[in-house]
């Protein structure tokens, strides 16, 4: 079975988005694109809330999305082949192949999907994994941190969270971005 693996761009100060819901300081380059692309060879299906969702729709439902440069494209692949679940009590409908709707994100739903997956899981975005943190179905927390600090915004992990966490890998790019990726240890 499968690993949760909650994986998000993070500001140094702990932040996804700024105050005012930006995210273009977060924006990879090539090499950084290419290596989370290949991060996601083991991964089968993406988590999503409905805002995530229709933030990552553009691979499949704008064709101008892939022209942006070769790692693009290939992203663009990637992501298309994957199985997606978006979790939404508003959303009526979904827009891309290879995705279904669920209603209530609940432990037993995402207990379901990794029975369902043939890989590991990923859940992006904060406000969902912030649901699968909070339930204790996340496996793996990897984050992207980025250099800036932007002051405030939509938190990475939830207020009152306590983890432990071991160090699995560790990775540099050029861009000043440092990946980091640690399994949650569980007693």
């Amino acid at each position: 079975m499968g690993k949760v693996i909650y994986s998000v761009a993070s500001s140094l100060d702990g932040y996804n988005t700024d105050t005012q819901g930006n995210f273009s300081w977060a924006v990879p380059d090539e090499t950084v694109v290419a290596a989370l692309t290949a991060d996601l060879a083991s991964v089968s299906t993406y988590l999503y809330g409905r805002r995530m969702y229709e933030t990552m729709a553009i691979w499949e439902t704008d064709p101008a999305a892939a022209t942006w440069s070769p790692e693009s494209a290939h992203f663009a692949d990637t992501w298309k082949r994957a199985e997606k679940i978006v979790f939404s009590s508003t959303l009526e409908q979904t827009w891309t192949e290879r995705t279904r709707l669920e209603h209530a994100f609940t432990a037993e739903a995402v207990a379901r999907a990794k029975s369902e997956a043939p890989g590991d899981l990923t859940i992006e975005g904060p406000t969902l994994a912030k649901s699968a943190l909070l339930l204790g179905v996340v496996d793996v927390v990897e984050l992207l941190l980025c250099p800036v600090t932007v002051g405030g915004g939509t938190a990475v992990l939830p207020e009152g969270l306590a983890l432990n966490l071991r160090l699995v890998r560790q990775r540099r790019f050029d861009n000043g971005m440092v990946q980091i990726t640690y399994d949650i240890v569980r007693p």
